[in-house]
């Protein structure tokens, strides 16, 4: 008698083996195929809808695959990938996910020949490693400090994005904007923090040529009796503050009670004189603009504006950094605890000004500020978010060349270099990882084939005459011109690709192929929705070998 096998059904499901490698390389290359369009200067636009009902016109990766509802585990990590590169360097969400993708599409052959996957993931290694070298091989070193090769750069690098067509515009505000906001921390290191220090204030109405940066700050706020206190102040005196200025009220549920009528009116001069108090310490530094995170009673808006001082209360925490950083306060939680050195001097303006239908206050004309707010104007909100989306990008871009001041050819012309390295390589590797890391160098050539896909030009000739051309590991600058199709060189045309943002790419694209080449085992433990009307619960079933011969089983 054969012996029973346990099946549970409905409740883990399992695939393994070759099916699991086949449909993951499928998923994979799905959400390759759907960004593969958006790569190069002349690529086309994605009109998303999201949950809202909202509508994202973008050519991004990563703005594109956020938007993707996916329920393939082996496409999710492709989108994870997109996401990854977009927060480590800012650049190069697209040409991530087309390499991990081609990474894959090659391997699929290697998987059909029985070949095991970990000789195809160390041939790929290998690989990775080889052509991180010639990325250093062919990098060229350049000075930060020469302002038309920098703008070059952050230009060649936004050039396939939407504003590519406002000019230099997008590549002068991120400049300046990372310029004003970086600092030196020694031994030639440059800490430029984006997410902190420089906000981007998005106002519709105007065009587009009016955005620019502030040599200092604005955010949503009016002073606190537009009547009485003073809207424009030059030279400031600023005191920024992290605590309320009204009477403090008990932690927990507090009841007074009073026995006589003279108690009470001795109770309220006694709130009056905390309030008084505390406003007494800070009129003390004779300041000109006292800003709160917290709220500001009217006892104390009638002593500042007695005094003749702007008051400002509500303000968010980061705003109140960025105000601190560009104007050189300290933010004091305790007003006893002021000093002379906490007041911020560097501003040379306060004003509100009115935009449309609302108030802005402006810090601005401050003598070294590190931190900025670039002011967006534009016809739309659909534009400005894409104007935003793309001056991310540029900023990025800025931030990793100060960082790390080196460059290598763009158009394609550097994936063709290291595929042309890498196939003469593979003759001098033995054994069977030699056939892996060819397919791995041939891989590389997706990105200037998509770049000529996208130009609408013969795709068979181009990469034929571009890869005799590079043939030798030679021409490491000759790639493909995005606008017109036609074979170039990179460094006349000034088409140039910050280091950092190529070597990040290679190394997710390959590290995250190897990954999903490993998976051999998709097991779900989510039941499956059972038809209507049928509520009795799924029980195991036992069945013989002989008939659970077609089953997926679950391991012992």
């Amino acid at each position: 008698m054969q012996s029973p096998v346990l099946v549970l059904k409905d409740s883990l499901t399992r695939e393994s083996g070759s099916k699991v490698h086949h449909a993951n390389i499928q998923a994979s290359k799905a959400v390759a195929d759907i960004i593969r369009t958006t790569l190069g200067p002349r690529s086309m636009l994605k009109m998303l809808l999201d949950a809202q009902g909202g509508i994202v016109v973008t050519n991004d990766g990563n703005a594109i695959l956020r938007e993707l509802d996916i329920a393939h585990p082996a496409a999710k990590s492709m989108i994870e990938l997109s996401r990854t590169q977009d927060e480590e360097v800012g650049d190069g969400t697209t040409s991530v996910i087309v390499l991990a993708g081609e990474m894959l599409h090659v391997a699929e052959a290697f998987i059909d020949k029985k070949y095991h996957p970990t000789v195809i993931c160390r041939a790929y290694i290998k690989a990775l490693e080889d052509a991180l070298a010639v990325l250093d091989k062919i990098s060229m070193s350049i000075d930060v400090n020469d302002r038309s090769m920098m703008l070059g750069l952050v230009k060649s690098c936004i050039g396939t994005k939407f504003t590519s067509q406002f000019g230099d515009l997008i590549a002068d505000l991120a400049l300046d904007a990372t310029t004003t906001v970086g600092v030196d921390l020694g031994q030639g290191i440059r800490e430029v923090d984006i997410k902190k220090y420089i906000k981007v204030e998005k106002i519709p109405g105007g065009q587009l040529e009016d955005s620019k940066v502030l040599k200092g700050v604005m955010f949503n706020k009016d002073v606190v009796v537009p009547g009485k206190m003073k809207r424009k102040i030059i030279n400031p005196r600023i005191i920024l503050l992290d605590c309320p200025l009204e009477y403090k009220k008990g932690e927990n549920q507090t009841n007074a009670e009073l026995v006589r009528e003279e108690d009470w009116a001795v109770l309220l001069k006694m709130e009056e004189e905390y309030i008084e108090n505390i406003c007494v310490q800070i009129l003390k530094f004779k300041p000109d603009l006292v800003i709160t995170e917290k709220g500001l009673s009217d006892l104390a808006c009638h002593y500042f504006s007695k005094a003749g001082v702007s008051a400002i209360r509500r303000l968010r925490k980061t705003d109140n950094n960025r105000i601190a950083k560009a104007c050189g306060a300290v933010i004091v939680n305790r007003p006893d605890e002021l000093q002379e050195s906490d007041v911020g001097t560097g501003a040379g303006l306060f004003e509100v000004k009115k935009i449309g239908d609302e108030f802005f206050s402006f810090i601005v004309d401050c003598k070294d500020p590190k931190a900025c707010t670039i002011l967006l104007r534009g016809a739309s909100k659909d534009l400005l978010n894409e104007v935003e989306r793309n001056l991310q990008d540029a900023m990025s871009v800025a931030r990793n060349i100060l960082k790390h001041p080196k460059l290598v050819p763009g158009g394609g012309a550097t994936e063709l270099t290291v595929s042309a390295t890498l196939k003469q390589k593979s003759s001098s590797i033995e054994g069977i990882e030699k056939w892996p890391y060819e397919a791995a160098a041939v891989a590389f050539e997706a990105i200037p084939r998509t770049l000529a896909q996208n130009c609408g030009v013969n795709v068979i000739r181009t990469m034929t005459a571009l890869q005799g051309k590079h043939a030798n590991g030679e021409n490491a600058w000759t790639g493909i011109d995005g606008n017109s199709g036609e074979i170039a060189d990179m460094k006349e045309l000034k088409i140039w690709d910050a280091y950092n943002v190529k070597a990040q790419t290679f190394k997710t694209a390959i590290e995250a192929a190897s990954m999903l080449l490993r998976i051999d085992d998709i097991v779900s433990g989510i039941k499956k929705r059972q038809a209507p009307g049928s509520n009795q619960p799924s029980k195991p079933t036992i069945e013989t070998e002989g008939d659970a011969d077609n089953e997926q089983m679950i391991p012992e």
